[in-house]
């Protein structure tokens, strides 16, 4: 096979099981576009080009033994919340951030799995924003669209799947952090089911709401990714029963009933679903009910579940700020949003965690009507850069929530949601739809998503190659 930048994950594995192809020359290429791309792309913090090529020589030695892994000498990337051994998780942030003694526990699967990690992806300062832009790094940006954001949190992962610099990566997803990006760059996204993918060393990811996900630019990659880093630590709190995802891959899923929930949850700040965006996601819709399923539009009784989400973010948000080796360092918006954490953590932060309970209930009645929710990811295509950047702390949220109303209730309630790509707006602007189901079913959202996969055929389209970045005298 040729490796251009079309080979995903299975098919990379399947080519160095055969040994058409070795890890050391899939890994050189990776690194070289990454090189080549990140002045203009800039989609990764941290480089492992001299550990990574060494890891890729190890594979290609267990390969020519006969060794057989899930992800032997492929190459992958992870984001820059994830601790990699030697490596320092500065997580956007400015500062002197020390080297981490060891792989955290989704890093530490992955290589099990025998993947090569080649780097850590640029993501906003904690995770906090819907773009990836900071003094830290910089711009990170859309292949689509070089002058727009591919997202965020997780706009470092997306943007390197997206341009074809990794076959996947793995992302994180507190608010929609690896759904949002994936929706604006055209991947699918994974946010699993709370403690799927481990975030330790930290057992819980802002008091629970934030897990570990996949993105990659089919629905077979991103969940063999996911069955690969999957698992737990011995002292995770959240520890779901284990299940195969890969296996609905392909799977008849049955009719189903299928709620299309177009209304944003409730939040203190309007929120419009753009018009464009609302046109394609009932495109696919229209879509669904073709392949039979039975559609309609309904939408989940969320009631007042943004009250439950601030103070978890927030407390969240304050204990990484207490890790930082510099606080000063960090964006006013960081260390306000911290020191609301702290006013936050006792009582608020009991009685957010305790409704969790209700919420389950109560949501989960709705799934005794419904299979699955068709929502948008998004309200709106990916802004510019510099667009929400540049906003002061108050007129930041609102720009934030009126973007992306859509995807932070899952993460209050722990359950699967998977980003699939909806088409196009505008001048070629990326923008996807989320499948959303209730605990542990991730299958059935990837046995759907697979199933418009099949039909919509969304990644034979690429982005334009980027251009080469010129170098100032």
């Amino acid at each position: 096979m040729t490796h251009d930048r079309s080979a995903g994950l299975a098919e990379t594995r399947r080519a160095l099981a055969d040994g058409e192809v070795t890890s050391r020359a899939l890994v050189e290429r990776a690194l070289a576009r990454i090189e080549a791309t990140q002045g203009t792309l800039n989609a990764f913090r941290i480089v492992r080009a001299e550990a990574a090529l060494a890891e890729a020589d190890a594979a290609d030695r267990e390969l020519a033994d006969g060794a057989r892994r899930p992800l032997l000498g492929v190459p992958v990337a992870v984001k820059d919340d994830m601790d990699v051994a030697e490596e320092p998780t500065a997580f956007g942030c400015r500062g002197e951030f020390p080297p981490a003694a060891e792989d955290g526990e989704a890093v530490r699967r992955l290589r099990a799995a025998g993947a090569v990690i080649v780097g850590k992806t640029n993501t906003c300062e904690l995770g906090q924003w819907p773009f990836t832009e900071g003094p830290a790094f910089g711009d990170t940006r859309n292949p689509w669209h070089p002058g727009h954001t591919p997202g965020g949190s997780s706009g470092g992962s997306a943007a390197a799947v997206a341009a074809g610099l990794v076959p996947a990566a793995l992302g994180s997803d507190g608010a929609g952090s690896v759904r949002i990006p994936a929706s604006w760059t055209g991947l699918i996204g994974i946010k699993p089911q709370r403690g799927r993918i481990s975030t330790w060393p930290r057992g819980e990811s802002f008091q629970g709401i934030t897990v570990n996900g996949t993105l990659a630019r089919t629905v077979a990659d991103a969940a063999l990714l996911l069955d690969a880093a999957s698992g737990n630590h011995d002292r995770d709190p959240h520890r779901p029963p284990a299940l195969t995802v890969t296996d609905a891959v392909g799977r008849d899923p049955g009719r189903l009933r299928i709620a299309l929930s177009l209304k944003p949850p409730f939040t203190a700040v309007p929120a419009r679903l753009h018009p464009e965006v609302r046109a394609r996601v009932v495109e696919l819709a229209d879509k669904l009910a073709q392949l039979g399923h039975e559609v309609e539009e309904a939408d989940p009784p969320y009631g007042q579940i943004g009250l439950t989400f601030v103070p978890r973010a927030t407390v969240g948000i304050a204990e990484w700020v207490r890790d930082a080796p510099d606080p000063m360092l960090l964006d006013r918006r960081t260390r306000d949003a911290a020191r609301l954490g702290r006013l936050l953590g006792g009582a608020p932060l009991r009685t957010a965690r305790r409704a969790e309970a209700v919420l389950h209930r109560r949501i989960g009645r709705f799934f005794g009507r419904y299979d699955v929710i068709l929502a948008p990811t998004t309200a709106a295509p990916p802004p510019r850069i510099g667009a929400l950047y540049r906003l002061r702390g108050l007129a930041t949220d609102r720009a934030m929530i009126a973007a992306c109303p859509y995807a932070w209730p899952w993460n209050v309630l722990g359950w699967p949601g998977v980003n699939v790509p909806a088409g196009f707006v505008g001048d070629g602007l990326p923008v996807g739809a989320q499948l959303l189901g209730p605990a542990h079913s991730e299958p059935l959202l990837v046995s759907v998503a697979a199933q418009l996969e099949a039909e919509l055929r969304w990644h034979d389209r690429w982005p334009p190659e980027p251009a080469p970045a010129t170098r100032a005298a």
